[in-house]
């Protein structure tokens, strides 16, 4: 009888270690319909460890077991809870081409025509006293030989870092935004303000902006939905304070499959103080948009090309002249842009197929074409750093309906391109792809008045 007791204890404690595993430590994000009092603080800690506290918007995060959240949840002062979400750049972005060799122009800064060859820009306004946050994998450390200093808001650059199951508490990084080694945040930020290659000036879609280099991400491009929400909230209060006189615009080309409370509150918020927040769609294609691009109030970007792609030998095609002005049936949605399904909100196209800029390989300077609608972002975020600069007192749906109201319609369609090694591939895709089509620089400036 003893020896068959402790048998059956034995497979007790088994099972119970092996329960207490698969109920593991995790990040649990946390936002409530009060201010974050001692007592309410004092009353989730019971639940487990408060990590950092946001008052800007009531948020929590809070280090405690995944078993936990259903019984945090239903706490009186709590309006939402939920797992730490990870988020990320897409795995699609990458070395796609050969480094990029010279050359003043780009094909995508013609198709927002914001330039046209041989005539420069076509657009009277360039960003000039607009402030785009750039929420990423932040610069690299040899950002100066892209950037004008002078474009680099490098006082207000910040880095954020922990989140997640393991850390729970959000820190603050100082001097680690101009240390990546993804190179994803400068080839981001190159859309925004242009580069230099060499002695050459590459043009952007709003080259006179600055740019906050906000440090969101790690160094292998992955994060989480806690630390995305204190770097909007940080901007947000940039915002409010200092930059009170000025408009300010997040671009964030990163995203996950679920949206978390607190990075919806960090974004309202950010709203409700006056910046104008635009996301990438996602590189999902049928398995639809991730977040928080696909969060309604956000203006999303699917990713276009252009059928003149590679049409050219090697990389000249890049220096071809996109016929103006804008017709659809030059343009298509790459395959891998996320589709919108129902209950997500997919706004615009930009150009997302094969951009080029600063991207390093073994710590080298060097250029590469890149596909993914977080290249597709930074050109609407560009566009709206212009319409700031002529009007600065928009609103963030005032952006979004004159974005959609002025882009060119690219409704369900198929078209034949061709690929970096010359082959051809015909490209379909649905009424789902494209929001209300391809923004252009001039178009929504005509439409403010």
């Amino acid at each position: 009888m003893k020896l068959r007791y402790l048998a059956s204890f034995a497979l007790a404690f088994l099972a119970a270690l092996q329960a207490a595993a698969r109920d593991k430590m995790t990040g649990i994000n946390v936002v409530l319909n009060t201010a974050p009092s001692a007592a309410v603080l004092t009353s989730l800690g019971k639940h487990g460890k408060v990590r950092d506290v946001i008052p800007e918007i009531s948020a929590i995060t809070l280090q405690a077991r995944e078993s936990s959240l259903a019984a945090i949840q239903a706490l009186p002062f709590v309006a939402a809870a939920g797992f730490d979400q990870p988020r990320s750049v897409s795995p699609l972005d990458g070395p796609a081409a050969s480094p990029l060799a010279e050359g003043i122009n780009s094909w995508d800064m013609d198709a927002i025509d914001v330039t046209d060859f041989g005539a420069g820009r076509t657009v009277e306004y360039n960003g000039d006293g607009v402030y785009v946050a750039v929420l990423d994998t932040g610069l690299l450390s040899t950002w100066r030989a892209y950037f004008p200093e002078s474009q680099i808001a490098a006082g207000w650059a910040r880095c954020f870092g922990g989140g997640g199951g393991e850390m729970g508490f959000v820190s603050s990084q100082p001097n680690k935004w101009q240390l990546d080694q993804r190179s994803h945040g400068t080839h981001v930020t190159s859309t925004i303000l242009g580069y230099w290659l060499g002695a050459t000036r590459i043009n952007g879609a709003a080259p006179n902006a600055k740019v906050i280099p906000v440090k969101v991400l790690n160094q292998n491009g992955s994060g989480w939905s806690s630390v995305i929400a204190r770097g909007i909230v940080y901007v947000a209060n940039l915002k409010a304070g200092p930059l009170t006189d000025s408009p300010v615009v997040i671009n964030m080309s990163l995203g996950g499959s679920v949206l978390d409370a607190v990075e919806k509150a960090a974004i309202d918020y950010a709203i409700a103080q006056g910046v104008i927040i635009v996301a990438s769609a996602g590189n999902a294609g049928e398995a639809g948009m991730g977040y928080p691009g696909a969060y309604a109030p956000v203006i999303s970007v699917a990713a276009s090309g252009w059928i003149g792609e590679w049409t050219a030998p090697g990389s000249w095609w890049r220096t071809t002249d996109v016929p103006d002005p804008i017709d659809a049936a030059n343009f298509y949605i790459t395959d891998f842009s996320s589709r919108e399904l129902a209950g997500q909100e997919l706004d615009v196209a930009a150009p997302g197929s094969w951009t080029v800029g600063p991207y390093q390989v073994n710590g080298q300077l060097s250029y590469y074409y890149l596909g993914g609608t977080s290249m597709a972002s930074p050109h609407v975020a560009g566009i709206a750093a212009l319409m700031l600069q002529k009007d600065s007192s928009l609103t963030q749906a005032e952006v979004e309906a004159i974005l959609k109201s002025t882009a060119v319609p690219l409704p369900a369609g198929s078209r034949m391109i061709t690929n970096p090694n010359g082959t051809t591939e015909e490209i379909e895709w649905g009424d789902d792809a494209s929001g209300s089509g391809l923004v252009t620089a001039p178009a929504a400036l005509a439409a403010i008045p």
